[in-house]
């Protein structure tokens, strides 16, 4: 598949992220820092980059800046916050990038945009401020802002209400399993994706969390690609 850079300082969303595009079938680079991402996006030459804006040293949009204006764009940089706002996501497209999420990044979003970001063609420069398309074919960045064009507000629809019957002349395991799938699935959905606030109500570790939907057969790829 890709080669996928995450950035962020964050070792718990490092790890998320890795595990969930690493099972999408992606080879995953971790950075914790902008030294770390700068050797990296050197060493492998990533298809696309997924960069925090809060990093302790020298945050996201600096080390945007400093690649768009080194030529160094040469891959999709989808930019990730948590205390992100219309202004900052309007000077990271600015300066180059594709995209912006805003944290807590449903599984949905986050899918949603790398699939985005991997079928457009590598920016060959940044685009300036309020440029629009040209009629030459080269590549404009679109500003996309949070909930634009690839973050759709509407939630993931995983089906289960909170009243649900169960047939209990099963396997007592049987029955647990079928309970727990029926208890996120509802949890999903009421938190519209969001594996951050569902972990926080169920009391589960994240990474936790994805594997056991995982294991419980929680299908988490049916809303990625259609119906958005």
């Amino acid at each position: 598949m890709a080669t996928i850079l995450v950035v962020d300082d964050e070792l718990g969303i490092r790890a998320l992220l890795s595990e969930i595009l690493t099972d999408e079938g992606h080879s995953v680079e971790l950075a914790e820092d902008a030294a770390q991402a700068r050797a990296c996006r050197e060493r492998r030459r990533p298809d696309l980059v997924l960069l925090d804006i809060w990093m302790p040293d020298v945050d996201g949009i600096t080390l945007l800046k400093e690649w768009s204006a080194n030529s160094l764009l040469t891959m999709p940089v989808i930019m990730m916050s948590g205390h992100g706002t219309i202004d900052t996501a309007v000077e990271a497209t600015k300066h180059g990038a594709m995209a912006f999420l805003e944290k807590p990044i449903t599984l949905q979003k986050l899918l949603r945009a790398v699939e985005q970001g991997l079928a457009k063609p590598a920016p060959r420069a940044a685009a300036p401020a309020g440029a629009a398309g040209r009629s030459d074919g080269s590549f404009m960045h679109e500003p996309v802002l949070p909930n634009g064009p690839l973050m759709p507000a509407a939630p993931l629809v995983f089906g289960p209400q909170s009243e649900q019957s169960f047939d209990l002349d099963r396997p007592l395991r049987e029955a647990r399993d079928a309970f727990e799938k029926s208890y996120f699935e509802f949890h999903l959905a009421q938190e519209n994706g969001s594996m951050t606030r569902v972990a926080e109500k169920t009391g589960l570790e994240r990474t936790h969390l994805y594997r056991k939907l995982k294991q419980l057969g929680v299908d988490l790829s049916r809303n990625k690609r259609g119906g958005l």
